[in-house]
């Protein structure tokens, strides 16, 4: 894995704009993607550790820019890309309320400003010596009894914390939907989850083009203590 620095090392302390995801300054590439700096460094002997147990623990999502987020949104808001359930079943986006399209969306995808891809924390990963990344779909049958990246699941269970990595999208532990492809760097994630503010999101949202925005307005605060706050407790 190939780390190529964009600028000098800075306080974990970043600009409030990079908890939104509304800049990368704070940020190193790792190939095609980019993570925060600590992160980065952990990551590389995450994957080393995996790859000495048999494994090729790679990245198919790390930072993901208000931008990214927004378009996701905005699709899924305007019937654009398909929308599921809890059980991964298609939802018909014509029979859904303002409100009611709100919580489908969140089922699976973030919030614009309230994902945690945005602070370079977080990382999508699968074992590509079981699964190649086009033939990934990210669904927990995958991660689970007899899918490619059960395995992976199972070990990073048990060492990922050595290295400052966890799950922070569990059964009954979070809000979002459990995303067994889904860990965290919890030691720079937790500093930036305190820093975190529903009347700043709202600021951005505010400004921004953003579907459903009325709506989402006003219940903000209820969405962010459920999707952003609500997360299974890291390991310390």
């Amino acid at each position: 894995m190939q780390i190529s620095p964009r600028q000098p090392l800075v306080d974990i302390a970043c600009e409030q704009a990079s908890l939104y995801g509304l800049d990368d300054e704070n940020l190193v590439a790792i190939g095609q993607y980019l993570l925060e700096q600590r992160t980065a460094a952990a990551f590389n002997q995450l994957q080393n550790a995996a790859s000495a147990a048999g494994f090729d623990l790679q990245i198919c999502s790390a930072y993901r820019p208000f931008d990214r987020q927004l378009s996701i949104w905005n699709a899924k808001a305007c019937g654009q890309r398909p929308l599921l359930d809890k059980t991964s079943n298609p939802v018909e986006f014509t029979t859904l309320t303002p409100q009611q399209l709100i919580d489908t969306i969140l089922i699976w995808s973030a919030l614009p400003g309230a994902s945690r891809h945005h602070w370079g924390t977080d990382i999508d990963v699968y074992d590509a010596n079981s699964i190649t990344q086009q033939a990934l779909q990210l669904i927990t049958a995958e991660y689970s009894g007899n899918g490619p990246c059960a395995p992976l699941h199972q070990w990073l269970n048990l060492h990922a914390a050595q290295f400052g990595f966890y799950f922070p999208y569990q059964p009954h532990l979070s809000g979002v939907s459990p995303e067994p492809w889904h860990i965290s760097y919890f030691p720079v994630a937790n500093e930036l989850l305190a820093q975190f503010s529903a009347v700043e999101l709202a600021k951005v949202l505010s400004a921004a083009e953003i579907s459903l925005k009325s709506s989402l307005l006003e219940r903000l605060t209820e969405l962010v203590n459920h999707y952003v706050f609500f997360v299974a407790p890291s390991p310390a």
